[in-house]
């Protein structure tokens, strides 16, 4: 493994909710996946579906694939709850974490996290750090000039559930504030590095912030957006200004020069997490069904649902 990290309610504390009968939740990045899961279903056949009589390299392929790039196992029983883990290789994390390909494991890194196996290597490091920078980048194109430290937060937990299905079906309705009420401290602490380097754009003090909005900031701010989002901004700027009709090429600077000076941007921000965000989590909820069985995929649902209801009974 070159990462391995616990996230979620069953390790943080969130506003409404007790970690108590909650299943905790693991991801595991490694070098080489149908390595690790040939050892794994020797070691843990009952932790897999149907798929294990299939072979390692099936369970390999439909992880790299499929969805997400991510292969769970879910509800198994560990102590006196249960878990579910992740695994996806270190070549798509890295990926994730750069150029925003998924969303999907990136989106869980912009949250506090518990990391049980540091990144061992600096390339990985340094991508864990390029994700949060990407982050605040992002969120700060979403706030206006005066905001306070919950909205940020709030904007930046919620990057990757834009335009997810399962906030309409499925999830706690109040998941975001949440994870933002019951972790705000630990948010703070998080991202203290990324403010601490980007004090000629903005500042938090005392709960409150104020950025720079001019267009030469949203410029820098747009330029630093990670590769899948940043030219889903540059395609909806020229489908909307009917550019590159008339044959002539315009670069990504002049595409997004126009974009930081369009004060009415921000909606190509929300639509280009959307366009990452939407196909990819569905197509990865499909294939936990095949990955999980449909037993446990009917059990999963279930406590999914449960707490979306509960949620809706306490607003």
């Amino acid at each position: 493994m070159s990462l391995a990290f616990a996230y979620g309610s069953g390790v943080f504390h969130q506003k409404d909710n007790t970690k108590a009968g909650r299943m905790t939740d693991f991801i595991l990045a490694v070098e080489d996946p149908q390595r690790w899961h040939a050892a794994n279903i020797a070691r843990n056949p009952s932790h897999y579906s149907f798929l294990r009589f299939l072979g390692s390299g099936t369970v390999a392929s439909l992880q790299k694939d499929y969805g997400a790039k991510v292969y769970y196992n879910t509800l198994i029983p560990f102590e006196e709850g249960t878990i579910k883990y992740g695994v996806i290789s270190t070549a798509a994390l890295l990926s994730d974490l750069l150029d925003w390909d998924t969303l999907y494991v990136a989106g869980r890194l912009h949250k506090p996290c518990r990391v049980l196996l540091p990144p061992t290597s600096e390339e990985l490091k340094s991508a864990m750090t390029l994700n949060l920078q990407s982050a605040m980048h992002t969120a700060l194109l979403l706030l206006p000039s005066h905001f306070s430290e919950r909205e940020l937060y709030l904007k930046i937990a919620g990057l990757s559930y834009t335009g997810d299905f399962r906030m309409w079906v499925g999830e706690d309705k109040q998941k975001v504030a949440n994870i933002v009420d019951g972790q705000l401290e630990e948010l703070s602490l998080l991202y203290q590095p990324v403010r601490s380097q980007l004090t000629d754009y903005m500042e938090v003090d005392n709960g409150a912030g104020r950025q720079d909005v001019s267009p030469a900031a949203r410029l820098y701010h747009l330029t630093m957006l990670p590769r899948q989002l940043q030219g889903s901004v540059c395609h909806q700027i020229c489908l909307a200004r009917r550019w590159n009709r008339d044959g002539r090429h315009r670069d990504v600077e002049d595409v997004l020069r126009a974009a930081a000076c369009d004060v009415y941007s921000s909606p190509l921000i929300t639509r280009g997490l959307a366009d990452i965000t939407a196909w990819r989590n569905i197509s990865q909820s499909v294939k936990g069904i095949v990955t999980a069985g449909v037993g446990k995929s009917v059990r999963y649902s279930c406590r999914k649902l449960a707490k979306m209801a509960a949620s809706m009974r306490r607003r």
